[in-house]
């Protein structure tokens, strides 16, 4: 993993220890308009780290300070995401742009880095997600093709369901909306369906769209159980 300095002068002070680390695409053309982006102090955002689909990381805000990279977010019923996680942007047009596959150099370097910064703060990995689980209204990435199973077969987050769909069968909606607002998202009753795709993206692509249809129970039980 190559690590580049690239100061971004967009950020402020934490206030509290970080225990979450967020995973962005960048959403635009390029890596390098997305790190002249991040470094524009005219733009107000930011991310700690920027991941190069060749593998390079450039460095822009110190783990120590608040990056600016998750705007209005929630997670647990908390709030300020910003406050207490290591934002990390992965370079990739994103659903607007031409959404593709993420190289295996670059998620490569991802690991990499997640496991770096989990030598620097105690983060659980089910507190390792998307950008799209914390905003679920407004954001999509780091989307579905984002490999997830990549990093929690390093230990560094929750695997995707891979079980049988049918033990999803008996599952009841409230059962299935509870463990949609247990795992985490921001997703109340007839108010659930943003984070319900959310979850979706991270944990079940195969059921994308689909609302509570049986594997997608099967995984919301699947992973409350992991918590």
């Amino acid at each position: 993993m190559k690590l580049i300095d690239a100061p971004s002068p967009n950020f402020d002070d934490r206030n509290m220890p970080v225990d979450m680390v967020i995973l962005h695409y960048t959403g635009m053309k390029t890596g390098a308009e997305a790190l002249e982006r991040l470094q524009d102090p005219a733009a107000r955002v930011s991310a700690h780290y920027l991941v190069e689909e060749n593998g390079d990381v450039y460095k822009l805000v110190d783990e120590d300070k608040r990056a600016w990279h998750a705007g209005v977010s929630s997670w647990r019923g908390e709030a300020d995401i910003n406050a207490r996680s290591i934002g990390v942007e992965i370079v990739n047009p994103g659903h607007q742009f031409g959404y593709r596959d993420f190289p295996d150099v670059q998620i490569a370097s991802v690991i990499a880095l997640v496991k770096e910064i989990r030598t620097r703060h105690k983060i659980d990995p089910a507190r390792v997600i998307g950008h799209s689980d914390v905003a679920p209204r407004r954001k999509e990435d780091p989307g579905e093709k984002f490999p997830w199973k990549k990093l929690s077969d390093e230990g560094l987050a929750l695997a995707p369901f891979e079980g049988d769909a049918r033990a999803g069968e008996a599952v009841t909606y409230e059962a299935a909306l509870e463990a949609l607002q247990a795992i985490g998202y921001d997703a109340g009753p007839g108010d659930y369906a943003a984070g319900l795709i959310a979850f979706q993206r991270r944990f079940c692509p195969q059921s994308l769209g689909q609302g509570f249809d049986a594997a997608t129970r099967a995984a919301l039980i699947a992973v409350k159980g992991k918590l």
